[in-house]
């Protein structure tokens, strides 16, 4: 923590000697509701899925509201919903993903009734919300139709809350359903197992631990401790339980509560999944206009949720409310200080950096199943999303808590023999194509980040990925193989070179795979260099699957899903049918998927027919009107570009591998970024995926991309005038500064730490520079298409020739 956990008047004394020094309030550009709703106002369909709540970077806890959702074909991912009822404040939340729900757990609910109240059944007693909700940095506030205002902050493992009752409310409740969670529906949903709490005699504190299972990432039952705090004594407070059933609909079977005056209450015998839900229910005196609660969790044991509350050693909201304002300005925001007088792009640009920083979560110490002394993160949901953009954006401004990110993944290794590509609560799954975790690691490993990352380890995990058959944990989405963890189709490609159609996602994973080994090969160079042809070899396996003579939209040569010998499985390269587990390619088409070879492009644009037609192809991806592919909330526009999802993220940049063209990257970058972002609640165009758009909008206003697994910047332009880049903890300053913003988006020229450019891309080194010292690119904007680009096109290091 940035501020010590004192006593409320010293903290915000502190907060204001900080501001007089000059150091900038950055959250009052974030907008927490950026991404909050779909392209149907009012609603969450086909949203950001964002959570809006309360959550220190990385933070442990998320506290924020869960709501109801009446259309099935979508969940409330981040437990907000702009339509839903208000069910509960809950201290456990994702951000930004899609698919069914996880968390949603340890609830509090004040209710200023109990007549008409099922315990179990929150549809008896969920609130509609009576005014627009009020969410900023560290702080989230609600107001309920029976009158009750509830504002919550987070601390990094424990939540505050405040409820303020009206004067004229029959009573004073605060509800805790130990059995609550998100719901969703079918096969994938979450559930409640089982569950113990206790309370104090005088009801001033409760503690225990709830028992769930399952959600998007499977996994069978992870138990969540808790230890809770009021800041006045209830009147009078009774512990609950009642039978297993569903706590979204328990009025089907019935289900009422028993009460009981006892200070502890078990679900069931442990180990059983279908033991009594159970609950409290504490009153507070007629004359109480306001209660406080404090909640710390752990996933280790009661005692240390308990502990965890000293991290909020006062009553004082909003003194936590600032220290957490202050820990972003500090470790986050003011990473990257721009310069313009643009609020609309301020708001876009920082809401974007606040949303790249909500997961992993940082849950060091809080393993409960092994004590290495390593980092240990989780919620890694999921990498398949986020090695693209947000792993690379952490390596150059957050290098520490990336280098801690892929320690972390490295000790889960040891112990569990998989790195995580899709983990929450402790449990590796779902893998959603290739062993992506190598990815991230690779990006790691050739731009030097070093701090206590075992490298023979970590090129012993990838090779683990890249040689070990996982078992087939049978997913009915896709039974063809393992969806846990490693590459379930494994024995394909270690025996044909690519995956057949035998398996699922046979194109996407080939293509993946692909780049996984590509990513060995660069490890393997510092750290196993008789490995070196191997992987780059295997890497040009999506070679084997370009069918030469497949023909659309008047291009000819796509991936194609390829039996093993050698015949094409009928298919449509505009078209994966529902792109989803059991289809040839995995959220995005062929037609996308073909442009995904960032290892090898000169193979590519050869195999293409060469640069003409290879970027006349490349302009027809962003042609309106042609996309076949209707992928419901991963699908946005009407181009082949998928602007919504993660395949297509650099296809528009790809100009960049052609000569003197770099111009129209800008172009796309700017069309991309003008059509789909924005300051709405729906300026993000589909799930923000743990922060993966985000990051990718602040790589285009910053003016680069990174290449992952490659240590290279694609130039594009920047949006701003001036920004400063803080590269590390107190490391050296990248500065980018551009002249010419008001003339036009084109780079007219541009020099590199003063050198004259003439290359559409750097490298790590010319912005991370080895002696530690500044680096400095200076644009010069125009409205002229400036063949500027006359130096070597951006590297293919994994070309192969088959």
């Amino acid at each position: 923590m940035r501020l010590p956990w004192i006593h409320a008047a010293s903290a915000l004394v502190l907060v204001d000697s900080i501001t007089a020094l000059g150091v900038k309030d950055f959250t009052k550009y974030v907008n927490l509701f950026i991404g909050t709703e779909g392209p149907v106002p009012g609603t969450a369909y086909s949203a950001g899925n964002v959570f809006p709540g309360a959550s220190l970077p990385l933070g442990a806890v998320k506290v924020g509201i869960d709501t109801t959702r009446w259309n099935t074909s979508f969940s409330a991912n981040g437990g907000f919903t702009p339509d839903g009822n208000v069910t509960a404040i809950t201290m456990l939340h994702e951000s930004g993903t899609g698919g069914a729900p996880t968390y949603g757990l340890i609830p509090q609910m004040p209710l200023t009734t109990l007549e008409g109240v099922n315990v179990l059944d929150n549809l008896t007693y969920m609130q509609p919300r009576v005014v627009e909700d009020v969410a900023e940095v560290g702080y989230y506030k609600t107001q309920l139709q029976n009158g009750v205002t509830a504002e919550m902050s987070a601390s990094m493992h424990a939540g505050i809350m405040r409820y303020t009752y009206p004067q004229d409310s029959d009573g004073r409740y605060v509800l805790v359903d130990l059995s609550h969670f998100i719901p969703s529906t079918g096969k994938k949903e979450q559930w409640y197992s089982n569950g113990k709490l206790e309370r104090g005699e005088d009801g001033t504190w409760y503690s225990g631990y709830g028992v769930y299972r399952e959600g998007w990432a499977w996994g069978g039952d992870y138990r969540v401790y808790f230890c809770a705090q009021f800041d006045s004594a209830p009147s009078q407070s009774q512990l609950f339980s009642g039978k297993a059933t569903d706590p979204y609909w328990p009025n089907t079977t019935d289900v009422k509560p028993t009460f009981t005056n006892q200070t502890w209450i078990e679900g069931g015998t442990i180990g059983y999944q279908y033991a009594d839900r159970i609950g409290a229910l504490f009153e507070f005196p007629s004359n109480t206009t306001t209660v406080r609660s404090k909640v710390g969790i752990s996933w280790v044991s009661a005692d240390k949720a308990c502990q965890f509350l000293s991290e909020i050693p006062h009553w004082d909201l909003e003194a936590v409310r600032d220290a957490a304002k202050d820990q972003w300005n500090s470790e986050v925001l003011s990473k990257i200080d721009v310069a313009t007088t643009n609020d609309t792009q301020l708001e876009m640009f920082y809401t974007a950096m606040y949303h790249s920083h909500l997961l992993p979560s940082n849950r060091t110490g809080e393993n409960p199943y092994w004590d290495s002394g390593e980092p240990y993160y989780d919620d890694f949901y999921t990498i398949w999303d986020t090695f693209r953009c947000l792993h690379p954006l952490l390596t150059l401004i957050q290098p520490k808590a990336q280098i801690e990110i892929v320690r972390a993944m490295i000790d889960i290794w040891r112990y569990e023999r998989f790195m995580p590509e899709g983990r929450s609560h402790n449990h590796n799954g779902r893998v959603q194509g290739g062993s992506n975790s190598d990815n991230v690691l690779a990006d790691a490993y050739v731009k030097g980040l070093q701090g206590g990352i075992n490298w023979t380890d970590g090129y012993a995990a990838m090779k683990t990925n890249a040689e070990i058959q996982p078992y087939n944990n049978f997913d009915f989405e896709d039974p063809t193989g393992s969806t846990k963890e490693g590459r379930g189709a494994l024995q394909d490609w270690k025996k044909y070179g690519y995956v057949t159609p035998a398996r699922g996602r046979c194109l996407s994973k080939t293509v993946e795979y692909s780049l996984n080994d590509f990513s060995l090969s660069q490890v393997a160079k510092g750290e196993a260099p008789e490995d070196v042809v191997t992987y780059l070899n295997r890497s040009a396996g999506w070679q084997k699957t370009w069918a030469a003579d497949v023909t659309s939209l008047n291009f000819t040569g796509f991936l194609a899903p390829t039996y093993p010998n050698g015949s094409y499985q009928d298919y449509d390269p505009l078209s994966c049918g529902a792109c989803e587990w059991s289809s040839i390619s995995y959220e995005g088409v062929p037609w996308e998927y073909s442009w995904t070879i960032p290892f090898d492009m000169e193979s590519l644009i050869s195999l293409m027919g060469g640069p003409e037609k290879a970027e006349q192809r490349l302009d027809t991806m962003f042609i309106p009107g042609l996309t076949q592919s209707d992928q419901g909330g991963n699908s946005a526009g009407s181009t082949i570009f998928n602007p919504g999802n993660e395949p297509s993220f650099m296809t528009p940049f790809l100009y960049n591998y052609f000569p003197k063209r770099q111009h129209k990257s800008v172009q796309r970058s700017r069309e991309v970024v003008d059509q789909y972002y924005n300051i709405g609640r729906s300026g993000i165009p589909g799930n923000d995926d743990a922060g993966s758009m985000s990051s990718w909008l602040v790589w285009n206003m910053i003016g680069l991309y990174p290449v992952v697994t490659q240590p290279v910047y694609l130039v594009l332009a920047p949006r701003f005038e001036d920004i400063t880049m803080r590269l590390g903890d107190g490391g050296a300053v990248l500065r980018i500064k551009a002249t010419g913003l008001d003339k036009g988006p084109y780079v007219q020229c541009l020099k590199v730490n003063g050198q004259e450019w003439d290359k559409s891309w750097i490298s790590h080194e010319d912005i991370v520079r080895p002696n530690g010292e500044d680096s400095l690119l200076e644009f010069e904007l125009g409205a002229d298409r400036t063949a500027w680009d006359t130096g070597d096109i951006p590297p293919s290091p994994g070309h192969v020739e088959l």
